[in-house]
């Protein structure tokens, strides 16, 4: 049968952005003048359609090949109407109106989109975020009831223990091995946490999935709990992030009203009660005891492990931990096997990752690859490289806690090992390209200058040690910088990445660190002799 007609528009924050909500009145307004009604023509709000620096998006649906269009405006609405609708899309460049829309049009068989391999985000741009019918339909919620009247919790999470899928959050911990570890404790009260305390400057890939596909993070944090054996979950969203909040909180209450949260959950035994929990905004939440500590009411500080949440957590029980990626991979885990999860990616680091691709790079957006696949592939193919031409300089993985990595290691597998050795860190996804004029000191000291905002101040070497090395950075930026200075900021770097509390004094100094190994010249540059210091008027150290 011929597929109707359909426009899909994009509706997270993005697209919404850059004029989004008034294209999507535009377009219905312009199908009401052409005598259309909805079963003639739908026009669809969905979530991220991915090539976010283009936005807003409009994908185009029916008899011919999809076609995406990007930068539209209200004024192209009646083009885009007769566009759909009159001709057909499989020969829409012909219609009335084609000419308008020829400079808006996409190619879907560009890099950005046919190296993706949408696991995590294959519901994102597809379903209407704010209907659990277009959910249920696209097939969310299907494993959770498999799971429900077919497998026991350790065959579900056996399977995922054979997907090979580590924690997306940054650190890479075995998901499979944390839930076993909170599924064999002693008999008792159990909780599931999300945490969806994206603070990464650059990062926006949970934002996107918590505004695109919310039912999909239900399903699969309710799968996650039947198999550890958990009644009770939060997820943890910072408050920065308005309409996530509002989309979830929404998809909670869809879903209550299905009977696919609360008790007896689909006709079965499994109870389960979910609620958001709203951060302050302040970045060391998202350290995972910080986080807790936040849900309970209390300030968010980091606490010395072990005990780690999954043996003592939430009000001193046993709590699974895991972010909006790493549940979100669940449900297709277990529809297709974890043998078929496992066969994506690379030996040590399995599945696909989702990058937020920002900065000096022709497409922006959300990018969804393979394990593995190098570097220079995602920012220079599927990202497009820098937008005038000129060559990459670094990139910057990882936020605060990463690194920069120079242009000629940009054909480093992008896996977790590989990262590290190359002093950065995968961290929860963004991906910050930088071009020919970017100074790393600057760079460097943007990081820390976060770092020192963030930290809770609870232990001194990342209280004290942060504000020293901003200090310090200043210094090479404004080119005050002596000799001596260089390895009072290595030694300094070392003391508060190895006797930090948490992960965020523990890795403050990667930028630093990362820019020195590669960029080294940069910072000699900056340096002058303590008598030429003098010389010029100035103090020696």
């Amino acid at each position: 049968m011929p597929v109707p007609p359909q426009l899909r528009c994009c509706d997270a924050s993005g697209c919404r952005s850059a004029g989004g909500q008034a294209l999507r009145s535009a377009l219905e307004g312009a199908r009401d003048a052409a005598g259309l009604d909805a079963d003639a023509l739908t026009i669809k709000p969905v979530g991220c359609l991915r090539l976010c620096g283009s936005g807003p998006l409009v994908a185009c649906d029916g008899p011919g090949p999809t076609q995406l269009f990007g930068g539209v405006s209200p004024e192209h609405a009646g083009a885009l109407i007769a566009a759909s609708h009159a001709a057909g899309l499989a020969t829409s460049h012909t219609a009335s109106g084609g000419d308008a829309l020829a400079a808006h049009r996409l190619d879907l068989e560009d890099s950005f989109f046919a190296l993706q391999q949408p696991v995590v985000l294959e519901g994102c741009g597809q379903v209407n975020p704010e209907s659990i019918d277009d959910a249920l339909a696209f097939g969310t919620y299907a494993q959770l009831r498999r799971v429900l009247q077919e497998l026991t919790p350790e065959q579900v999470r056996d399977e995922v223990r054979r997907s090979g899928l580590r924690g997306r959050g940054g650190a890479g911990y075995p998901t499979g091995l944390k839930w076993d570890t909170v599924a064999l404790q002693p008999p008792g009260p159990r909780y599931v946490v999300c945490n969806a305390d994206e603070g990464d400057p650059g990062a926006f890939m949970d934002r996107s999935v918590l505004e695109s596909d919310p039912h999909r993070l239900i399903e699969g944090m309710a799968i996650a709990a039947y198999a550890v054996g958990a009644e009770r979950g939060f997820v943890y969203v910072r408050a920065e992030y308005p309409l996530a909040i509002e989309r979830l909180r929404l998809a909670l209450q869809q879903a209550r009203s299905r009977h696919l949260l609360g008790n007896h959950i689909d006709g079965t035994t499994f109870n389960l009660r979910l609620e958001v929990r709203v951060g302050a905004g302040a970045y060391v939440c998202g350290e995972e005891t910080a986080l807790l500590l936040s849900i309970q009411g209390q300030r968010g500080m980091p606490q010395p492990r072990p005990p780690f949440p999954a043996q003592s957590g939430l009000w001193g029980a046993p709590t699974l931990i895991n972010n909006v990626e790493t549940f979100t991979a669940v449900p297709a885990i277990l529809r297709e096997g974890g043998d078929w999860y496992a066969a994506i990616g690379t030996e040590h680091s399995k599945g696909t990752k989702v990058f937020a691709l920002s900065g000096a790079v022709v497409n922006t957006g959300l990018v969804e690859v393979p394990m593995g696949t190098p570097l220079r592939t995602v920012v220079e193919v599927i990202g497009g490289g820098v937008p005038d031409g000129s060559p990459i300089k670094a990139v910057q993985t990882g936020g605060p806690s990463g690194g920069c990595i120079p242009a000629e290691r940009l054909d480093t597998p992008v896996d977790y090992e590989s990262l590290l050795e190359l002093g950065s860190m995968m961290g929860s996804g963004g991906m910050v390209v930088m071009g020919a004029s970017t100074s790393m000191p600057e760079v460097a000291r943007h990081f820390m200058g976060f770092s020192v905002n963030e930290s809770c101040g609870k232990c001194v070497p990342c209280r004290a040690g942060t504000v020293q090395l901003a200090q310090l950075l200043d210094r090479f930026v404004e080119h005050r910088a002596t000799p001596a200075d260089m390895e009072r900021l290595d030694a300094l770097c070392q003391m508060v990445k190895v006797t930090s509390l948490c992960g965020l004094g523990q890795s403050a100094p990667n930028p630093v660190l990362s820019t020195l190994r590669w960029f080294r010249h940069e910072y000699e540059a900056a340096c002058r002799e303590p008598a030429a210091c003098v010389a010029a008027g100035g103090v020696e150290p």
